[in-house]
């Protein structure tokens, strides 16, 4: 769980993961998802924040069931394929959710 005062400290990240989820089509729910996983799970580094909100929009999307490809998401937040596919299983876990196994 994360507090509002989250909201506010991570502003311009907030900002930056929905204009990820607007150029990838993403819903109001999945970004509405997105966002309560990245403050759930913000990390304190600025450096690795990028890693989150491109794994929290994955995970989100699948969530929701309006799925984006692991390339797709990376390539929109700039980071690489491989950062989300290490990262998204643990990222459901610690968010209380089972991820499938493959």
């Amino acid at each position: 769980m994360y507090r509002a005062r989250d909201q506010v400290d991570n502003a311009e990240w907030l900002a930056e993961l929905h204009e990820a989820a607007e150029r990838l089509g993403l819903d109001g729910n999945t970004r509405s998802r997105a966002e309560d996983l990245f403050l759930s799970s913000v990390p304190e580094s600025d450096r690795s924040k990028r890693a989150v909100i491109a794994t929290s929009l994955y995970a989100a999307s699948l969530l929701a069931g309006d799925q984006r490809s692991q390339t797709a998401v990376a390539e929109e937040v700039g980071v690489a394929r491989l950062t989300i596919q290490q990262r998204w299983k643990a990222l459901l876990r610690e968010a209380g959710f089972e991820p499938p196994d493959w």
